[in-house]
């Protein structure tokens, strides 16, 4: 009996809570996952993720093996490629409620926290494909996790499962780097510079740098091509925005209802005296936001310290309803919340068939902020790029089967970039057609894969660029589909032969990173 009240007691426990909301979460991105159809990235990681390595020229190793697992475990539909990230969700889902207690806060907090981050578009979107964007909210949200129970217990051991947790972090996202340097603005601006006397801490840094160091020895054997790409992204894909720019973007893909939330967090760990055993975080938020303003960086970038932030402010409002005997704002402030959640989750997951997604944004009027240089088609990018592959791939295999079987033999498949050559590594074993190369990020360090340039298809390349490289051009299709971005639609294919250059003397000056 006592076993069943305590089993009874437990599901309706604060923790019970917190997993029921992060199933809830999983449930979401179960729902929407298979709607549209494989993104362009996820193309881009299977293909990394048969050819693993310690590095690739602009992410770590990270996403690439989860990748290769994925499919190993799963197969490769879209449930299961999406079924690491979905679970990586619903875990920021759970830790935040988990940060909260921590911070003192009770049931509603915790709830309130933890809806916040189900609700949020940015972890919506980011959320709803394989990429390296879940895990590095993981990484932050239990890294900061942990950060809260050493402030709290000053329990240094922590410091070494910390140091566990950023190394993986790193092998993940570079951005992890941006937590660090949160971390020790915020030490230097507080009271636990006192940490810095503390062999722990340094002791977990070494192991951060131990795990890393994989990633750095293939950089120096590489010769350092990540920094060539972040350098060409920033100067040539990535969209520069102003500060109010950047504000305004970052309050849209946070939800415009879950703003208040994180600046009650700020004032709370600022100027809050329950707060001031955590100030750390509210330096953080700040010095990472102003780091981000002056490299221009995306503003999904900052997106990681959410949930800290809702924590806080979810402490915050809650104490405030009870200071004020205002209790009655609880389910009005859920309510709102959630029916503001399903107000913009369409714009953020492939919830809706294409047409009424177009009609239902066309009537808010709002749309996803561009994060890149490029000219946006009827669906935002986030969507568009979900489109159209399989059939790119189809219209390449209908004129390569045209060719005669001398021809097949020698003809390589060119790609202007990583997604049309993934589309083609993933799609192609269907239609029975050799793997992509590329000279886009890392295909172009695969090389050529013994192609000698003697018949080429080539995809996403000008036609006047091709002939001072190939004797004969000749356009054989056109690809077509109104849903994907501009660049790729209305594609020319070009079958070219006999090459005037060696692909020896031609791969260097293919190289595009960014």
């Amino acid at each position: 009996m006592k076993s069943k009240n305590a089993a009874y007691s437990y599901l309706k426990s604060d923790v019970a809570l917190l997993l029921y909301l992060a199933l809830g979460k999983i449930a979401i991105h179960f729902l929407a996952s298979g709607r549209y159809g494989y993104f362009r990235d996820e193309l881009y990681y299977m293909a990394c993720g048969e050819k693993l390595a310690f590095g690739y020229v602009d992410h770590p190793p990270f996403v690439a093996i989860i990748a290769k697992i994925s499919r190993l475990i799963l197969g490769d539909s879209l449930f299961a490629l999406r079924f690491f990230p979905a679970l990586a969700g619903a875990l920021v889902v759970f830790l935040t409620g988990m940060i909260v207690r921590e911070l003192g806060g009770k049931r509603f907090a915790q709830f309130l926290a933890a809806l916040a981050v189900i609700i949020s578009p940015i972890y919506l979107g980011l959320g709803s494909f394989l990429s390296m964007n879940p895990f590095d909210h993981l990484f932050w949200a239990l890294s900061a996790y942990i950060l809260v129970l050493i402030l709290k217990s000053d329990n240094t051991k922590l410091w070494i499962l910390l140091g566990i947790i950023l190394g993986l972090g790193l092998q993940n996202k570079y951005s992890m780097i941006f937590f660090g340097f949160g971390l020790v603005v915020g030490f230097l601006l507080t009271t636990n510079r006192k940490y810095f006397l503390n062999p722990q801490l340094w002791i977990a840094g070494f192991i951060a740098f131990f795990i890393f160091l994989p990633n750095l020895i293939w950089q120096i054997i590489n010769k350092w091509q990540t920094l060539e790409f972040m350098k060409n992204a920033s100067l040539y894909k990535n969209l520069p925005l102003a500060p109010l720019e950047f504000l305004s973007s970052q309050i849209l893909e946070m939800h415009p209802f879950l703003f208040p939330i994180l600046l009650f967090g700020l004032f709370y760990y600022l100027f809050s005296k329950s707060g001031k055993p955590f100030r750390l975080f509210g330096w953080m938020y700040l010095a990472i936001f102003i780091l981000f303003i002056m490299s221009k960086a995306k503003t999904y970038y900052i997106a990681p310290i959410y949930p800290v932030m809702f924590a806080a402010g979810s402490v915050a409002i809650e104490k405030f309803m009870l200071n004020k005997r205002r209790n009655w704002l609880k389910p009005v402030t859920a309510t709102v919340l959630i029916l503001g959640g399903v107000l913009t989750a369409p714009m953020a997951l492939p919830l809706l068939p294409v047409e009424t997604y177009i009609s239902y944004s066309e009537f808010l009027g709002v749309a996803p902020p561009p994060a890149e240089r490029h000219e946006m088609g009827r669906l935002p990018q986030h969507f568009a790029d979900m489109f159209g592959w399989e059939n790119m791939v189809a219209t390449v295999a209908k004129a390569y089967h045209q060719l005669s079987l001398e021809e097949k033999a020698k003809c390589g498949i060119f790609c202007g970039n990583y997604g049309e050559a993934g589309a083609i590594d993933f799609f192609g074993q269907k239609f029975d057609l050799p793997k992509a190369i590329s000279g886009h990020n890392n295909y172009w360090l695969w090389g050529p894969r013994g192609y000698r340039g003697e018949v080429m298809l080539i995809i996403g390349v000008g036609e006047h660029h091709l002939k001072s490289i190939f004797k004969e051009v000749m356009q054989v299709a056109v690809i077509k589909h109104e849903y994907v971005m501009p660049y790729e639609n209305n594609l020319p294919i070009y079958l070219c032969k006999d090459a005037l250059l060696s692909m020896e003397e031609v791969w260097p000056k293919l190289k595009n990173y960014n």
